[in-house]
């Protein structure tokens, strides 16, 4: 009986807390970069009691009075569990915002898509939101209500609501005024208000460029993109992943190089989206549904014609639900003589299931990690990986190929993920060999540090490094961390000491790991020292994490952890 008493007063505290936070105001997730390139999303601060943002607006004559409060807010509050932000309202960009000479991050928002979500009317306006429930304490002004609400929140007063109390959302009513010198004008939202954008001649374009390729009948994408009627009703989702950055995947730093293997989206393109969905997604009187008649190219030929030796992968069964592990197969080549590889192609047996796959060319007595099980630094001979939704054919940069010495092997590395449907994928891999001499061996330089995770730790930082002994040629970057990895970026150290950095990924998500090439190879000259550099999330607020209580170690499984930064490279002969 005492339990069961226990069990009814522990349900009416949750109905009580429930009730109490349903009284404040609903807010959406959303994800920015800040000027330094560092990823911010607001469910991903879960590990804090709150964040509090201001809208900035470098034009406005009370920016800096503003500021100053809010500064002095912030070192008030310092260390007890607040994030103090400030977001750009006003669309700079990278440059202009390093220039602000301010010592908060400043969030990009650089389509005024997230101050718009936010009911941001003026500069210096305020927002106190719960990362853990996505809702909002507090809009207003940096004001004496504003620091009642953040000490509030460290005194406890919302978890004493259970006593029956209601928490609402407070607002000011500096916040509600239009007529102040610093309002803030959305000229991109008033525009497609009052004309939006076309479906049939704006949106399917940009549906068909960037999402069709895995949002297809058989494609690896949970729906398919295709049809006007299956936009609509999946345009609430699509809108959420794009303002919490989760869709378009492989999050990259635009400012930071440039690969053709990243789904970047232009600012200009997800405001066409989110205001077309804000403005009930419209159909329009144009006939044709463009996304019904769109069929994609051919993947499954041949793009350099029949390949000269076939790689035929296992049958590997897929259940229908479920989570899988990695599955890795040898396969024996018949070669009786070195060959060089001018290029490669992948066929995905069922590509609805096949999420990643990962080649290495291997020594008779290696698997498919080599010298990465006992060192932090190793030379390895990386074919290419598999990627969904696209072609999957690579050709090597003139000069060079990858070199399968004689009796050497393939080690492969499948990553599927189950759709409802119980298949079976049969991978092939095109191989197309050189006969060209001289050849620079393609190579690949795995990177890693090895190290103790601790549990509930937000920002664990990490750093490997090595040195090459010759001038290379970086021609692609690749990383790889497990559930608990957070970002990683590449830079190379100057003659002079400092970092140059040339490829990063600020916003790692396990579930994706392309090779990125370069569209810019990255020059190293002999003796310059490579610096990775990055993070891991072992805390509640990283979505991936299976059990942020445990401490966690080095390892090749996946409940382990990695910290390796791959090069692709070859040498620089010019």
């Amino acid at each position: 009986m005492r339990y069961k008493i226990q069990i009814s007063i522990y349900t009416l505290c949750l109905v009580f807390s429930a009730a109490s936070y349903g009284a404040l105001d609903r807010v959406g997730d959303f994800a920015l970069l800040d000027e330094r390139g560092e990823f911010h999303q607001l469910s991903r601060y879960r590990h804090l009691q709150a964040i509090a943002i201001m809208s900035y607006v470098e034009d406005c004559s009370e920016m800096d009075s503003m500021l100053g409060k809010f500064m002095t807010l912030q070192s008030r509050f310092k260390g007890q569990g607040i994030e103090f932000l400030l977001i750009d309202s006003q669309g700079l960009n990278r440059s202009q915002l390093s220039n602000l000479n301010v010592e908060l991050p400043v969030l990009e928002d650089g389509g005024q898509l997230v101050s718009e979500s936010l009911g941001i009317v003026n500069a210096g306006d305020v927002l106190v939101l719960n990362p853990e429930r996505l809702s909002l304490y507090y809009k207003g002004q940096p004001s004496v209500e504003l620091a009642s609400t953040l000490s509030g929140l460290l005194q406890d007063e919302i978890d004493n609501t259970i006593s029956g109390g209601e928490v609402t959302t407070e607002t000011t009513t500096d916040v509600t005024t239009t007529g102040s010198a610093c309002g803030i004008d959305y000229p991109v939202k008033e525009l497609h208000a009052s004309s939006p954008p076309d479906y049939a001649t704006e949106i399917a374009p940009i549906i068909i460029k960037n999402c069709a390729e895995c949002h297809r009948q058989g494609g690896v994408g949970p729906f398919a993109l295709d049809s006007y009627i299956m936009l609509l009703g999946w345009s609430p989702m699509i809108k959420e992943v794009l303002l919490n950055r989760r869709m378009p995947p492989t999050q990259v730093d635009p400012y930071i190089g440039h690969s053709d293997n990243a789904r970047y989206l232009s600012t200009q393109d997800m405001q066409t989206i989110v205001h077309w969905i804000n403005n009930r997604a419209p159909r329009g009187n144009g006939e044709e549904d463009p996304l019904e008649s769109f069929q994609l190219a051919n993947i499954s030929e041949w793009v350099f014609g029949e390949p000269d030796y076939i790689v035929t992968g296992p049958d590997n069964e897929v259940p229908a639900t479920g989570v899988m592990d990695y599955i890795y197969e040898d396969i024996d080549l018949p070669f009786e003589e070195d060959k060089w590889l001018r290029a490669i192609q992948y066929k995905a047996g069922d590509a609805s299931v096949l999420h990643h796959l990962m080649t290495f060319v291997t020594a008779p007595d290696e698997d498919f990690w080599g010298g990465e099980v006992d060192k932090e630094s190793v030379t390895r001979r990386f074919v290419e990986g598999y990627a969904p939704g696209k072609a999957n054919a690579v050709e090597f940069p003139e000069g060079t190929g990858v070199l399968i010495p004689q009796g050497h092997k393939l080690s492969m590395q499948f990553h599927y993920v189950t759709n409802g449907q119980s298949s079976v994928d049969e991978t092939q891999l095109g191989l197309y060999f050189s006969d060209e001499p001289d050849l620079q061996e393609k190579l690949t330089q795995a990177v890693a540090s090895r190290f103790v995770l601790p549990a509930n730790e937000s920002n664990h930082e990490m750093h490997a490094q090595h040195v090459f002994e010759e001038d290379i040629i970086i021609t692609g970057v690749r990383v790889r961390m497990n559930f608990r990895g957070k970002k990683m970026k590449f830079a190379v150290e100057l003659s002079n000491g400092t970092l140059k950095e040339f490829f990063s990924i600020p916003a790692y998500n396990y579930g994706w790991q392309p090779h990125y090439l370069l569209d810019t190879p990255e020059r190293v000259p002999a003796g310059s020292k490579i610096h990775i550099i990055g993070a891991f999330d072992n805390s509640i607020s990283n979505p991936s994490n299976p059990d942020s209580s445990k401490e966690v170690t080095f390892g090749l499984d996946s409940w382990d952890e990695m910290f390796t930064g791959y090069l692709t490279y070859h040498k620089d002969v010019d």
